[in-house]
């Protein structure tokens, strides 16, 4: 048996485009770890990331949501709230995303939702009948059964030894995520969070400094489009999104190089 038939990741890294779209996506990670600023003024890169990040993921979840307000603390849409405290609190989940992985998927909710829907609904995947918004307009999600069944195989796959790249593995967390959402309302901020702790956790970004999120909303129609093909669940769908995936990321990426670049002329 070869490494890549028992490793479903690696497979899915061995999709036609997807290393080259990773290996460019990583060279420019690193280009921005090792920039010099980040040695005096790191914390406020990340922190700026967090922000960002966390603005656009309310915005690809439907909020209207100016940078400016956001920062200022001026806005109170729920969605916007929500995507706040989830990127305050995503260092704190990463050692929780490598062992329980289900457990921070229910904390992520909670800090999404808390605002939104019933305290008895949080950190608690939907129910038949139960309703999940949709805003980014990908259709139907699965049924109950269906999401119950995956997100044990998402744990699972989590758990398990690969070497696929990190950004293989955020990608198809993010991708399963947004495909069933799980909990129905707030399911893009989960997904896209669960991908940033993926990418901390497995150490492409260890600290916390590309705001993907940001990367996704400049690249939206691609990201809808991308999502699309995922869900169809063909190799060129699925290397589609990783592909995306990888995109977002480098988005994310040119984003902090530029933060840099202000902090180090300020």
């Amino acid at each position: 048996m070869s490494a890549a038939s028992a490793d479903p990741l690696l497979r899915i890294a061995e999709l036609p485009g997807v290393a080259e779209a990773v290996q460019e996506t990583r060279d420019l990670v690193d280009l921005l770890i090792g920039q010099r600023v980040l040695r005096r003024r790191g914390s406020d890169v990340s922190m700026e990331a967090a922000l960002r990040g966390a603005r656009a993921s309310a915005v690809l979840e439907g909020a209207d949501a100016a940078l400016e307000r956001v920062r200022a603390g001026e806005s109170e849409d729920p969605r916007v709230k929500g995507a706040l405290r989830v990127s305050g609190e995503l260092g704190v989940l990463v050692e929780t995303w490598s062992r329980a992985p289900r457990q921070a998927l229910a904390r992520l909710h909670m800090l999404a939702a808390a605002d939104a829907v019933p305290a008895e609904a949080l950190g608690r995947p939907r129910a038949d009948g139960e309703d999940a918004t949709d805003p980014l307009g990908v259709g139907a999600p699965p049924s109950a059964a269906e999401v119950a069944a995956r997100l044990d195989a998402l744990g699972s796959l989590l758990t398990a030894r690969t070497t696929a790249p990190a950004l293989v593995t955020s990608a198809i967390v993010h991708g399963e995520l947004l495909a069933l959402r799980p909990f129905g309302w707030g399911d893009g901020i989960v997904a896209r969070a669960a991908e940033r702790l993926t990418l901390l956790e497995r150490g492409l970004d260890p600290k916390s400094l590309v705001p993907t999120q940001l990367g996704h909303e400049e690249l939206r129609a691609e990201y809808v489009a991308a999502l699309r093909g995922y869900r169809a669940g063909t190799p060129e769908g699925v290397a589609g999104w990783v592909v995306h995936c990888a995109r977002a990321v480098a988005a994310g990426a040119r984003d902090s190089l530029a933060t840099c670049e202000a902090l180090r002329r300020a």
